[in-house]
């Protein structure tokens, strides 16, 4: 068996997987954990090996952070991973580390019909470089290049990049956070941890008035986020609408700056659990136009296919494929 893990801030996802089987044999056992509830990696590797009773003889886990000499920590949660201390902890033969985009760009190619919505078809280009951005619980993104026999993905923290304002109205956005944030960074806007900054934004430039009943949501939660994408998605307060606009916009934006960067003419894919969420509101004409609005590449752009990834499983499946062809190489 192999072990294979999605390590996010919100979930940690395990499976175990037949070497022989392989991932397209599905996965013999998963359970999903809450992160937050754990000190470390090791713990939830722990609990899961006594609920199998079986013992891996490789692991690969995409994890949410960069990744230096097969260690890191993770970004929004305060765990260090090493892959050498997983292997001596558990007597594992091989374990591998993966930035979890790295992980999501690994199974992009082999997605099936049914595991994506494609946005825009384009031109697509099968041997083109492939794009892969995720909003989630932060802004991950990675790409994939074609080494002439397959294709290869590589890890990037491009969510970090500097926010780029593209109006009077986002201007004014950067200041509000500057007075917040030494760096503002696209994550700090488009990611399901920070979105409720816009929404915050509104509420300073006194734009909107915050219902009564929504402000008493808001303020009985932690997480804010999903109630204020229900409420824009149900068109249920002008504030909320105004919210998922700018975030959608800015996204776009963001994924502008990586398309002009990588030229990903094999392809732009949405991962993170954010987009199918939103797909109707990605949708609207205003998203594309986004992604599109670079001036004089703007039908260079225009012509890049853009999917959303509708499994939430991607980033498991691909560490378990690259654990696997790992093994297979060994």
């Amino acid at each position: 068996m192999i072990l294979a893990g999605d390590i996010g801030a919100t979930k940690t996802v395990l499976a175990l997987f037949s070497i022989e089987k392989g991932v397209a044999g599905g996965e013999i056992h998963q359970t999903r954990f809450e992160s937050g509830k754990y000190d470390s990696l090791e713990e939830v590797i722990e609990e899961f090996l006594a609920q199998t009773n079986v013992h891996p003889v490789a692991a690969c886990f995409g994890v949410a952070g960069p990744v230096n000499n097969q260690q890191s920590q993770i970004t929004n949660l305060p765990w260090s991973i090493s892959a050498e201390n997983i292997r001596k902890t558990f007597e594992i033969e091989k374990v591998i580390l993966l930035n979890d985009l790295e992980s999501i760009a690994t199974a992009v190619p082999y997605l099936a019909e049914e595991d994506v919505f494609t946005l825009n078809q384009g031109v697509t280009d099968p041997r083109g470089n492939v794009a892969i951005v995720a909003p989630g619980t932060g802004l991950g993104t990675a790409f994939l290049v074609w080494t002439g026999e397959s294709y290869k993905a590589l890890a990037s923290e491009g969510g970090h990049t500097s926010f780029s304002p593209e109006n009077m109205q986002e201007i004014e956005l950067l200041k509000f956070l500057k007075r917040r944030y030494k760096h503002v960074s696209f994550e700090r806007i488009c990611s399901g941890s920070h979105l409720p900054n816009i929404y915050e934004f509104f509420l300073d430039q006194q734009s909107y008035q915050e219902p009564d009943w929504l402000r008493k949501e808001l303020e009985q939660v932690d997480d804010r986020t999903p109630i204020i994408v229900q409420a824009a998605l149900e068109h249920k307060a002008d504030i909320c609408e105004a919210t998922l606009d700018m975030f959608v916009n800015i996204l776009g934006s963001a994924i502008s700056n990586m398309a002009i960067t990588i030229l990903p003419s094999g392809g732009i894919y949405l991962g993170g659990g954010i987009p199918p969420r939103i797909l109707e509101r990605l949708k609207q004409p205003d998203f594309l136009h986004a992604i599109a609005n670079k001036g004089r590449f703007f039908e260079l752009c225009s012509n890049m296919p853009v999917h959303v990834i509708l499994t939430p499983k991607a980033a498991l499946f691909g560490a378990a494929y690259h654990g696997l062809m790992a093994m297979a190489d060994s």
